[in-house]
């Protein structure tokens, strides 16, 4: 942190644009203030504002403003002093103040401190602001309620309007006195559950009484520190503690749920391909013969909750951290995404207090990815969207990362003796308490209670981590590495220590600001921090690297066998842990789950009077319609890798399954990327959904190229309070869906993440999310130039489906649509599914297909016209020549619409040249192939009924107009604003 200086002095320095026409974010202010109910408001104008602390007079700070800050050809530029007033608008009649709180993390005042510096001028220390003139005669009362919600987020941010105060540059200065906290652990249990409420701690009364045996075992109190280590090592988000637990099913009783259902299907495959699973940040599998490829998904959505842009841009940079630290370091090559919100057409009356509108957080989640993804420079490949109103309240924000790291550097250890050395970004207040909030539901005051666990991150602050740190894996400079993510330093070093031992002095810990105290040093999950052992003998080449890259590195201690954690600040000692208690330590107990039977049955419902009508609402219901405004806003193209992309064909309009990168360019092999994901199928039975989703995932990319025996998968479980029998049953059977899918298809389960407690707590009750389950996949592609792509490509080709359609449409998009749910959900016929998928493996690979895409949300009919949208190519089809079939449990369709909209899994619809379809036929070896109709000159989809009679005949141009554009948010929600534009 740059001295104070007595003679420095504060000066801010603010920019607006003379034309207004070029204030694009004063429009933006002015939609989403008049979108609060403002219609007063007539026009709005943004300030650019900037706090300095400057060692020199007015001159200097005019020099920098105009210099360093603004642009001499579009800005203007005021400097203020330090007890000047901001100058009045002419002609507005309100000022709106937003900038960060105390303690947050400000990314882009790092940036204008080092332009300054760079530019010869000396400053301490930099703050930025935003402020906004408002012309139009409305309440002030209200005017700062709707900036607080649309401008600003009062989780990270004051507002004021008016009677601002001015900004200062620096914000926290003083030094904390030192005092070393003992904790008394009462004998009653009511006051000792308090103790773990008051601190945050996140921990249960059984808990709270194991580290009260513990202790008094030892004769004394805990300290604070080892209070706070023992909360975030144990916490659900760290520990997995329900999942990894027993469960009792019923009277099924299973010692280890993970261990017992997904770990014991990767365990029985055993493929000698499969790297390292589940004992690393990320899962690792062979790519080709000297190189491995990693694969992590993370869960970000408590802070995401609270603060969309901060909570997402975190979660993408800390899911790149942990690919940085699988093994000794793996190079991320490619993001993933995966969102699920509330409608964000919601009405703005039916938000629950407290949440943030959908729309609001899609915004900032879709920024916060953005921004942080793009400016590392990895390529965004892959994602979807879910839209559920249960998820207004705790929407969910999945973030992946893969990478590519040499087959020699997948081990690793650290060795006793090893200097203990954090490098990167500095550490603050912000993730404070994360680990053990998103262990808890959110409530109505999340918002202003948990503030403090949200992080801020910087990208640029990554990149030159990542890029120092892949330097110096392959000059061999270091033991061992891993991230600092939830838990900060408490987790980082307390897991390299595991097996050693290590001791640490807190005081050395770079800081952004005083004021910390050691146990908030030592927990803080401030960003963009990778840990790593470091040999003495090689301590001074991996410093000077990184002092040639521009990346801080501060040694804080050495690893020792011992088997204990010893912390020290300023000499003295305020930690002393037993390693095996920290991660062995924890009290196990046995939950219990239920199985709750659904009293469901499918809806007697008339066909609807035109399928065609039906069609176009389908093509534009958010789950269905395009994500194009959210795909466009990532660079896919970096890294020059990506073979096939979100959309593909001329004009990319048709929506790929899945994506295809070729990591290495000089080489033809590649990796498919895909996911699964259906909540609302575990309404009706949640094994189905786990099943289904794991179809979708590994259907993605079998349709992309993808050989059949070398794909593997991630889970991702989200869940409400699991205490609750009937939660938990549920994902129990999600558990035992994901062994038994993992088992019948040959694709090993190689990482997870799970996130429970996803409740949002209101005034009126608490509003749980549905049990949901991702599941992303990984496939090697043997020659990317044999993929195959989801749009129809030629006149007089042939249309065929590939699997059987059964009349099921329980949880159907159609049922949805019809505001029903229904019971006939789609069944999964494992051993179906795994002779089809190596089949089409082998037919893709011998180009049996010119076009394959799979079948999922909307049926058939969806497919048909996705494929149709990038060439506008007509199609004709028969219901009638559909292979359908049924069981007991799933009826054979009889109607028009329930062939067209059936959501049956395993299903693919495909092009075939008619030269190759006795080739295709015999690829698939009696499998359901059978030709439903062909490409024509048209432009219209056309599909005849099962009588033989004209039941859909719409103009494909018009069908992809209402699909592209039934979400596009405009063009003010790219700005770089947070996410509030």
């Amino acid at each position: 942190m740059p001295p104070s200086s007595s003679t420095q002095q504060a000066w801010r320095i603010e920019i607006t644009f003379p034309d207004p026409s070029r204030d694009s974010r004063g429009r933006s202010a002015l939609f989403e203030l008049r979108g609060a109910g403002l219609s007063g408001i007539t026009a709005v104008r943004s300030v650019r504002g900037f706090a300095i602390a400057l060692s020199g007079d007015r001159a200097v700070a005019e020099r920098i403003a105009t210099r360093v800050l603004a642009d001499a050809v579009v800005d203007s530029a005021i400097v203020l002093a330090e007890s000047e007033a901001p100058p009045k608008a002419p002609g507005f009649d309100h000022r709106i103040l937003v900038v960060k709180k105390p303690g947050v993390m400000d990314p882009a005042a790092d940036g204008v401190l080092r332009a300054i510096q760079v530019a010869g001028e000396s400053a301490s220390a930099v703050r930025t602001y935003q402020a906004f003139y408002v012309q139009g005669k409305v309440d002030r009362t209200a005017l700062r309620s709707a900036a607080a919600k649309t401008l600003g987020n009062e989780a990270i941010e004051l507002v004021q309007v008016d009677d601002e105060q001015p900004v200062q540059p620096s914000v926290i200065t003083h030094e904390p006195k030192f005092e070393r906290v003992e904790v008394d652990l009462p004998a009653e249990d009511a006051a000792l559950l308090e103790v773990s409420k008051r601190g945050g701690l996140a921990l249960s009364l059984l808990e709270m009484q194991a580290i009260r045996a513990h202790y008094k075992a030892l004769g004394r109190k805990p300290t604070d520190i080892e209070l706070e280590s023992l909360a975030q090592t144990w916490s659900e988000h760290c520990k997995h503690k329900t999942l990894a637990g027993a469960v009792d099913l019923d009277g099924q009783v299973f010692k280890n749920l993970l261990k017992d259902t997904i770990f014991f299907a990767t365990r029985e495959l055993a493929l000698p391909w499969c790297v390292s699973v589940f004992v690393d940040n990320a899962g690792v599998i062979e790519f080709d013969g000297e190189a491995c490829a990693t694969f992590k998904v993370e869960t970000h959505n408590h802070p995401s909750a609270i603060e969309p842009y901060g909570g997402a841009g975190t979660g993408i940079g800390g899911v790149l951290r942990d690919t940085l630290g699988t093994g000794l370091g793996a190079k991320p090559i490619a993001s993933t995404d995966v969102f699920c919100f509330g409608d964000p057409k919601m009405p703005t009356s039916e938000v629950p207090p407290g949440a943030l509108h959908p729309l609001r957080t899609l915004k900032g989640v879709v920024s916060g990815v953005r921004d942080y993804g793009n400016r590392m420079g990895i390529p965004t490949t892959n994602g979807a969207l879910v839209f559920d109103n249960r998820f207004t309240g705790n929407p969910l924000v999945f973030c992946g990362s893969v990478g590519l790291i040499p087959r020699s550097k997948v081990e690793k250890s650290a060795k006793p003796g090893d200097a203990i050395v954090v490098i990167g970004g500095r550490t603050g207040r912000d993730g404070i308490h994360g680990a053990t909030f998103s262990s808890r539901e959110l409530h109505h005051e999340s918002e202003s209670l948990d503030s403090g666990a949200v992080q801020i991150g910087n990208a640029i602050t990554e990149k030159k981590v990542m890029d120092a740190l892949l330097l110096a894996r392959d000059r061999g400079l270091y033991d061992c590495v891993t991230d600092c993510g939830a838990g900060g330093l408490s987790s980082a070093v307390g897991e390299m220590a595991a097996e050693l031992g290590a001791e640490v002095d807190l005081e050395k810990v770079p800081l952004k600001y005083a004021g910390l105290s050691y146990a908030e040093i030592w927990i803080s999950e401030a960003q963009e921090r990778m840990v790593v052992s470091v040999p003495q003998d090689k301590l001074s080449a991996l410093l000077e690297l990184m002092a040639e890259e521009d990346v801080e590195a501060t040694v804080i201690g050495r690893f020792v066998a011992s088997g204990r954690l010893v912390l020290r600040y300023r000499g003295n000692p305020v930690g002393d842990l037993d390693l095996e208690f920290l991660h062995d330590g924890l009290p196990r107990v046995t939950r219990k789950a239920t199985v709750v039977k659904k009293q469901l049955r499918d809806p007697e419902l008339a066909p609807p009077s035109s399928l065609g009508t039906m069609l176009r609402s389908l093509l534009t219901a958010p789950n269905i319609a395009s994500k194009e405004w959210v795909v466009r806003q990532y660079d896919h193209e970096v890294q020059a890798g990506g073979v096939v992309k979100p959309f593909v064909g001329p004009g990319q309009r048709t929506p790929s399954d899945g994506s295809v990168i070729r990591p290495i360019l000089d080489s033809t092999k590649g990796l498919a990327i895909g996911n699964g994901i259906c909540p609302r199928y575990g309404d009706i039975d949640p094994y189905e959904m786990g099943l289904n989703a794991i179809d979708e995932a590994v259907r993605n990319v079998i349709a992309l190229g993808a050989r059949h025996d070398r794909i593997a998968v991630l889970d991702n479980f989200c869940a409400g309070n699991c205490e609750r029998p009937e939660i938990l049953g549920e994902v129990a059977q999600v558990a035992l869906a994901c062994r038994d899918a993992a088992l019948a298809l040959g694709t090993p389960f190689i990482s997870g993440k799970d996130s429970l407690n996803n409740e949002f707590r209101t005034p009126k009750g608490v509003v749980a999310i549905p049990t949901t389950l991702l599941v992303s996949s990984i496939g090697v592609v043997d020659d990317v130039r044999k993929c195959t792509t989801s749009d129809f490509k030629r006149v007089g080709n042939l249309v065929a489906i590939v699997g059987e359609t059964r009349g099921e449409l329980g949880g159907s998009m159609y049922w949805q649509l019809r505001g029903e749910l229904g019971a006939s959900v789609p069944r999964v016929d494992l051993e179906t599914s795994r002779r089809t998928f190596e089949s089409m493996a082998n037919a893709i690979a011998e180009g049996c297909f010119a076009t394959c895409h799979d079948l999922s949300d909307g049926g058939l009919g969806v497919a048909l016209a996705e494929a149709g949208f990038a060439r506008g190519l007509g199609v004709t089809v028969d219901l009638a020549k559909v292979p359908i079939g049924g069981t007991d449990r799933s009826p054979r369709p009889k109607r028009d619409d329930e062939i067209l909209f059936s959501e049956s899994p395993t299903r693919f619809l495909v092009e075939i040249e008619p030269s190759r379809l006795a080739d295709a036929k015999r690829m698939l070896d009696g499998l359901p192939l059978a030709v439903i109709g062909e490409l024509t000159g048209s432009d219209r989809l056309v599909v005849n009924g099962l009588d033989g009679r004209t039941v859909v005949d719409e103009p494909i141009p018009e069908l992809h107009y209402l699909w592209a554009s039934a979400l596009d948010f405009g063009s003010s929600a790219t700005q770089n604003d947070g996410g509030r534009a």
